[in-house]
């Protein structure tokens, strides 16, 4: 399948066509450059328009405009529009892994979940059929969010594909397990209902990146394994890393599911954010981490809490399509997608 123009300046043109048919194709932009201009999509990725090809492709990039359950400030529903645009900066060769992710992989954009922003029930049903649909077929999900509320039906719907328990691996600067009825906002697990669920097992829950200032009066929910930047710093990147796998893939775990929330990240380097958090993580820590998990192997991904209403010159946006392309660029060479 051609995923690009080839040869640039005829996009979409084969050399037995008319001259008059590659004149009027080269009237309109195809591929991915110039990168200021063109359709909206993740790398610039065909947008697939029939949902039931979707098991032909390896890889879905799906975006959920949802903030909705923000805690602090709203923003985040502007991330996938915002992470798309800014994705076109990204060449799809990487020049330090030898892989070219458009040629290497099948990437399609299916565009947004559809939303009613007012109704978080109806929103998250939404989601989990949304993405357990593209996990049934066989591919690899990539949403782009979106509050971390989105996380837990995201990752409710790899659960309900795969009719097994599952490890999540998620990056934050603060904790997401917490009870709503002691008042935190509880977005990736939404208190009893995620704890209730059959195959949701929090020992499975792994979250890196925790610290600073926290709710403390709300209760914490038991069971998760909580790895703090204290902890990175005294125990370092790899000690760290064999910790979180060998906590998310336990018990009999069927895969494991990345959440990144982008405030996990240090504000200096990622100030578009709904609750910006200093103290957090330098980027080259986080793409060297979820390296490592991809290599893994991973059941799906998601990027969320980018709100480019606070971002500065989209570089909160820059590096959430940056950690997408870290993951996928990883499977690829450790022959987990490709």
């Amino acid at each position: 399948m051609r995923m690009r123009s080839d040869p640039p300046g005829e996009p979409g043109v084969e050399l037995t066509d008319s001259d008059e048919l590659r004149e009027l194709a080269a009237l309109f932009q195809r591929g991915e450059n110039p990168p200021f201009s063109g359709l909206n999509t993740f790398l610039k990725a065909p947008h697939l328009q029939d949902l039931n090809l979707v098991g032909e492709h390896q890889v879905a990039v799906v975006g959920v405009p949802l903030d909705a359950a923000a805690a602090h400030r709203p923003g985040p529903r502007f991330g996938p529009q915002g992470m798309r645009r800014i994705s076109t900066l990204h060449a799809s060769h990487y020049c330090e892994r030898g892989a070219d992710l458009l040629d290497g992989l099948d990437i399609v954009d299916l565009g947004d979940v559809f939303l009613a922003p007012a109704d978080l029930d109806a929103a998250f049903a939404r989601i989990t059929k949304a993405v357990a649909h593209i996990v049934a077929h066989g591919t690899f999900p990539v949403v782009l969010g979106g509050d971390h509320s989105v996380g837990y039906p995201a990752a409710r719907g790899v659960m309900e594909a795969h009719g097994g328990k599952i490890g999540v691996i998620h990056f934050d600067r603060h904790l997401e397990n917490r009870n709503p009825d002691g008042g935190g906002p509880a977005s990736l697990v939404p208190g009893r209902r995620a704890v209730h669920e059959t195959h949701f097992d929090l020992g499975n829950l792994v979250q890196i990146g925790v610290s600073g200032w926290q709710a403390a009066r709300a209760p914490i929910l038991d069971g998760s394994v909580v790895i703090t930047m204290e902890d990175l710093e005294e125990r370092g990147l790899d000690t760290v890393a064999d910790l979180a796998l060998e906590a998310a893939w336990g018990g009999g775990a069927r895969g494991v599911y990345l959440s990144f929330d982008i405030d996990a990240v240090d504000p200096g380097f990622a100030p578009g954010t709904g609750w910006p958090e200093p103290g957090g993580l330098y980027p080259r820590e986080a793409l060297r981490l979820v390296r490592r998990f991809a290599k893994e192997g991973l059941l799906g991904m998601e990027v969320v809490e980018v709100a480019p209403p606070y971002d500065s010159s989209d570089v909160t946006s820059l590096l959430g399509v940056r950690l997408i392309c870290e993951v996928l660029a990883a499977s690829v060479a450790s022959g987990h997608l490709g």
